[in-house]
């Protein structure tokens, strides 16, 4: 919703960057996406519309407030990934709570298929591009926000060796096979970024998890060149960093500089790689008989009342 909270004159060259923040904006709300202020700097960057500096970053979102308080940017389009409240849920009846219960109602999608797969990401603020293809394939999203923590990375390799029939414990079925866990990683294309790949597989194989296939998805230098995002000066003082320019120079580059179709399509095909889809949609079907049944019943509850 557009709505104008403070009266604001623009400069013609500001007017300017608004209509092509209106340009992209509209593009990722038919997506059905919002984008971070990061990621909208990245489509200027992208689009050869301003340089790639420390400047241009703080100018563009500094005028992406002004616009928003004018009303001339959809203030529902820009979402902030750092500051979410907790917000309770609650509801008008109990009606309404039994139907949104039906609504998220589902079987273990994952339930005989040779792999179990979650998606992982470096960068909260591509979460909101994720989140839609992490439910489609019911994959578990973890957001590590940079190297993962140990308490995280623990209750990840109990989660993955459960899910896969690993674990010797109460989840441990003998008569159920292993499956082969898949950890789809995305990540900056940067010293740390590359490291993070290796510290996730060594660190989870310590709590015993075997045969697990970890690849990064994004970004890989062969999308890079192909894609073209801008790119940034390594950090040097990243402990990584001789190492990484030693093979790919000293320049590295962000994720989330990827347009979110682009990603979704990398991953799409990744998934579809490793997932039997067709297994997958039968336990879907029995999904949904089973909310016709409780929706019948929730209907004889109300009749009753």
């Amino acid at each position: 919703m557009k709505t104008e909270f403070r009266a604001k004159n623009f400069k013609p060259e500001s007017l300017s960057r608004i209509e092509q923040m209106v340009e992209i904006v509209e593009e990722y709300q038919q997506q059905g996406l919002r984008l971070t202020a990061r990621q909208l700097y990245y489509q200027f960057v992208s689009r050869d519309y301003i340089p790639n500096t420390e400047r241009s970053y703080k100018n563009l979102t500094s005028l992406l407030v002004d616009a928003r308080y004018a009303g001339l940017v959809d203030w529902d389009a820009i979402e902030d990934r750092g500051r979410e409240p907790t917000i309770w849920s609650q509801f008008d009846s109990l009606t309404e709570c039994v139907e949104r219960a039906i609504r998220n109602f589902r079987l273990p999608r994952w339930e005989g298929q040779e792999n179990y797969v979650e998606l992982w990401v470096e960068k909260q603020a591509l979460a909101g591009v994720l989140e839609p293809l992490a439910a489609e394939y019911h994959a578990t999203l973890m957001v590590n926000k940079g190297y993962s923590s140990a308490s995280a990375m623990y209750e990840a390799a109990v989660r993955f060796m459960s899910r896969a029939n690993q674990a010797e414990s109460d989840y441990y079925d003998e008569d159920k096979p292993e499956s082969q866990p898949v950890l789809f990683y995305l990540g900056d294309h940067d010293p740390s970024g590359e490291d993070m790949v290796r510290d996730i597989g060594a660190r989870l194989s310590e709590f015993g998890l075997r045969r697990l296939t970890v690849e990064k998805l994004a970004l890989t230098m062969t999308q890079v060149k192909k894609y073209n995002p801008p790119p940034n000066p390594a950090k040097k003082s990243d402990s990584r960093y001789a190492a990484y320019e030693a093979e790919h120079g000293n320049q590295s580059w962000e994720v989330d500089a990827l347009p979110p179709n682009v990603l979704q399509q990398i991953i799409r095909t990744a998934f579809d790689g490793v997932v039997d889809r067709g297994l997958m949609d039968d336990v879907i079907a029995k999904e949904n008989e089973a909310k016709v049944k409780l929706r019948k019943s929730l209907k004889k509850i109300e009749s009753a009342s």
